[in-house]
């Protein structure tokens, strides 16, 4: 509901809702990079409103507007630049179409990005691949790419019924979704008697934001936060049976198995992924989550601040969702340099908000950042790494 606030649970329609944090002015889009400065400070905004609900565990949005969403090929948020990120993609192909035997089949990706996983899928497997985003960009398939895959420049939905799929993936687009299960219902439909078809769903993981303080995660595209729970039971009541659930990336995602539900039976209670010991947890991280937010970002503001005040320079190294709420968050026009980022297509642009340019690793080279400040320290190593290939010597701290 555009302008209001969302009362009930988007996940099983609970009204059992407690309020947690709120997060005012955030940009809108943390990853549509814009072409000049002062394009870029004027970026629009929204608020967040941080809803739990006690039945399912689902963490979302209360304050979400999707009127103010529009993905365009602007959209940028691919990670395959990464090896880190590339490894942990390759690895998951892999075991997927082990797993499932995909070999000389069809495979729609919902969400494909650029298309990289899906690709990657089809070419080792020697697939016939449909990717379906509205983002998808033509000029970024490389010539070589597989040629059975098919990518369309639209949302998935019934129109498109007419497509098998022996396997549905779905990465990182369902916490952009405000009613969840209303899209996973829409699935399920299109999937009709083809319950063969199994569907792997991937979104980040709430715990790692409520628990482990991944807090430069809450951003205002992510309208969802799904735990296995809410995951699991968004499933269930969608009409899948869920096969496999769990966490993967280091616990910052979570990952879902499913089959269509051939039965018609209502979902068993005493099946529901709904444990009420792990459901407690998540209320005490809930309940705590608002203090340790302030307190983590009083202590970056106060390190910046520090850094400002010594005449140092300092850069941030990741340009995604976390690199743009801890700039802006923190407000740092000043404390900040620049944003490294390996993503080329992201160089020369500008972060939301804040203003920083987006570099590229080599142009540390001329920069002599004395701090080097890491978004994410699944990639620390990667980072390190690179830093001395290029002879840049920086205290390097991790968010």
């Amino acid at each position: 509901m555009a302008g209001s606030h969302e009362e009930k649970c988007p996940v099983c329609d609970s009204s059992d809702i407690d309020a947690s944090i709120d997060i005012h002015n955030v940009p809108i889009y943390c990853n549509v990079l814009w072409p000049s400065r002062e394009v870029a400070l004027d970026a629009s905004k929204g608020n967040i409103a941080i809803g739990y609900c006690r039945d399912c565990g689902h963490v979302f949005n209360k304050s979400f507007d999707p009127s103010l969403m529009s993905y365009t090929e602007d959209y940028e948020n691919s990670l395959h630049y990464s090896p880190t990120f590339n490894e942990y993609a390759e690895s998951l192909a892999s075991r997927l179409l082990e797993k499932y035997q995909l070999n000389n089949k069809s495979i729609i990706e919902i969400g494909c990005g650029k298309g990289d996983f899906l690709s990657m899928l089809c070419s080792r497997g020697d697939n016939r691949g449909y990717g379906f985003d509205k983002s998808f960009e033509a000029d970024r398939v490389e010539s070589d790419t597989h040629k059975p895959v098919t990518f369309i420049q639209d949302f998935y939905g019934e129109k498109y019924a007419d497509y098998d799929a022996d396997l549905i993936v779905c990465r990182h687009v369902l916490e952009h979704i405000q009613y969840p299960q209303l899209f996973l219902q829409d699935i399920r439909r299109v999937i009709g008697a083809r319950t063969d078809t199994v569907v792997y769903f991937e979104v980040p993981n709430a715990l790692y934001t409520l628990k482990d303080m991944g807090i430069w995660d809450l951003i205002y595209e992510h309208c969802g936060y799904f735990n296995v729970n809410s995951l699991s039971r968004a499933f269930e009541l969608a009409g899948f049976d869920v096969c496999e659930a769990g966490e993967s990336f280091g616990g910052q995602f979570i990952y879902l198995e499913a089959k269509p539900r051939t039965s018609e039976s209502a979902v068993d209670k005493n099946t529901e992924t709904s444990c009420k010991q792990e459901l407690g947890e998540l209320a005490e991280y809930v309940t705590a989550f608002e203090g340790n937010y302030k307190a983590k970002v009083d202590k970056w503001r106060e390190k910046l601040d520090q850094i400002q005040a010594n005449n140092k320079r300092a850069v941030i190294w990741g340009g995604g969702s976390k690199g743009i709420t801890f700039l802006n968050v923190l407000k740092t026009k000043q404390a900040i340099a620049h944003v490294v980022d390996l993503n080329p297509h992201k160089h020369g642009l500008f972060a939301p908000g804040t203003g920083q340019e987006v570099i590229g690793p080599d142009a540390l080279k001329e920069l002599h950042p004395e701090h080097v400040i890491i978004m994410n320290a699944i990639y620390k190593d990667e980072i390190t790494g690179m830093l001395e290939e290029l002879g840049v010597a920086a205290e390097v701290s991790c968010v």
